[in-house]
């Protein structure tokens, strides 16, 4: 038998009678940190430090018993920094609408309804994103190098869960990308897109931005502007953050 505990969130993914105390498993031999530990229902991507014995292991480290094993969660400020243009995700089927409002903030986020497990972890491993799902089982595939368990169920509390643990920032002005096919959006000159404007959008806005990719253009509507009251509230309850509005 072994000594766990784990601390904060992680609690979240065991059993209610080992939750916030210490409790004991049974260690099989040779069985791996990571092994038992996601056997105990917590994926991998959720860890920040583990400790055995007081000391400050790796995921491949054998476990014995009597063995003493503290797990903590993945902190902010224990996690490698990178440029926010860094921060680029994969978000799973069922995670549309977030992706759309990364997608408006400026941030890289592929989606796609049709993606498989298989398709969405080849994808996030060969381009080195972030694996945003709901699915644990998914975050304990031995591919996945990097991913976020999203708890919330509503849009809004998943996007900010997410820009507090990869220290996004909406305050900075950014360029936003396609809320259908991702890519980057472009300022086009009003006379170029007249034709494809629904009645009367080209006499009330002067401003339009275009996708390449799926030819859509965009303009500060009803729809823009309700998304860009929902970034400002998350912005607000972000370190460092201000309600500078994000371009479309």
């Amino acid at each position: 038998m072994a000594e766990f505990r784990f601390y904060a969130e992680l609690a979240d993914f065991l059993p209610l009678h080992w939750r916030g105390r210490t409790f004991v498993h049974i260690v099989l031999p040779r069985q791996s940190v990571k092994h038992v530990i996601e056997a105990l229902g917590v994926p991998h991507t959720e860890l920040g430090l583990v400790l055995v014995n007081g000391e400050v292991v790796e995921l491949s480290r054998l476990l014995s018993e009597c063995d003493r094993v503290a797990v903590l969660p993945a902190l902010r400020h224990l996690m490698p920094q990178q440029p926010d243009g860094d921060r680029r995700f994969a978000a799973d089927a069922h995670l549309g609408r977030l992706a759309r409002y990364l997608r408006f903030a400026g941030f890289d986020t592929l989606w796609d309804n049709a993606w498989k497990d298989a398709d969405l972890v080849a994808v996030a491993a060969d381009q080195g994103r972030v694996i945003l799902t709901r699915d644990r089982d998914l975050l304990m595939h031995k591919a996945v190098r990097s991913g976020c368990y999203v708890r919330d169920k509503d849009t809004l509390a998943q996007l900010t869960d997410v820009a507090h643990r990869y220290a996004l920032d909406f305050s900075r002005p950014a360029s936003g990308r396609c809320l259908e096919c991702n890519l980057p959006l472009r300022g086009v000159a009003k006379e170029a897109v007249i034709g494809r404007l629904p009645p009367r959008t080209g006499s009330v806005f002067d401003e339009f931005w275009y996708c390449e990719g799926c030819q859509r253009v965009y303009w500060r509507g009803s729809h823009w502007k309700r998304m860009r009251r929902a970034i400002a509230s998350v912005a607000q309850l972000l370190p460092r953050s201000n309600c500078a509005d994000p371009e479309p």
